[in-house]
């Protein structure tokens, strides 16, 4: 028998962390053709998700996908990750979290419906990080109308940045 990776019990526990601490938490995924999300937030095949319980509705985190309903711009979305494409998850407000290895078998992002092949997550640990909020989640309705300042008061690119923390 196969044994399970740790990686989808670690972003439900961080993700616990974060909602008993009262924190927002985001993760960061590597969008290809396996994941299902709007692809007009997805930007150099990555996007931050806001998973918190107020932006989210029907949150299912499994050991294979996490699967939620969510609303861009106003409109509704059935949002289908799968685990292995989960780049990070961390508390938006202060960037405490985990980022992960990925190893995206699925191809570019194209059609959110295609199938592609699947192959086995390589295993290696993952590492803590903090994190610059994200300016794009899913309970923002205008995020990608124009930049968030970032902290330092420039204007952000939309993309999380990790700091390694050793």
């Amino acid at each position: 028998m196969q044994e399970i990776s740790t990686k989808p019990y670690l972003l439900r526990a961080l993700y616990e962390w974060c909602t008993d601490n009262g924190y927002t938490p985001h993760i960061a995924v590597r969008v290809d053709n396996q994941t299902r999300v709007p692809r007009q937030f997805v930007r150099d095949n990555e996007i931050v998700l806001n998973i918190s319980f107020e932006a989210t509705s029907q949150l299912q985190m499994g050991n294979e996908w996490i699967e939620f309903n969510a609303r861009f711009s106003g409109k509704s979305h059935k949002i289908e990750v799968p685990v292995a494409n989960i780049l990070a998850i961390y508390a938006r407000e202060n960037g405490q979290g985990m980022a992960f290895p990925v190893e995206s078998a699925g191809g570019e992002a194209q059609d959110s419906g295609a199938d592609a092949a699947d192959e086995p997550e390589v295993p290696a640990a993952p590492r803590a990080v903090e994190t610059a909020p994200a300016d794009l989640d899913a309970s923002t309705d205008n995020a990608a109308d124009k930049p968030q300042p970032d902290d330092d008061g420039s204007k952000g690119g939309g993309r999380a940045r990790l700091k390694i923390v050793k």
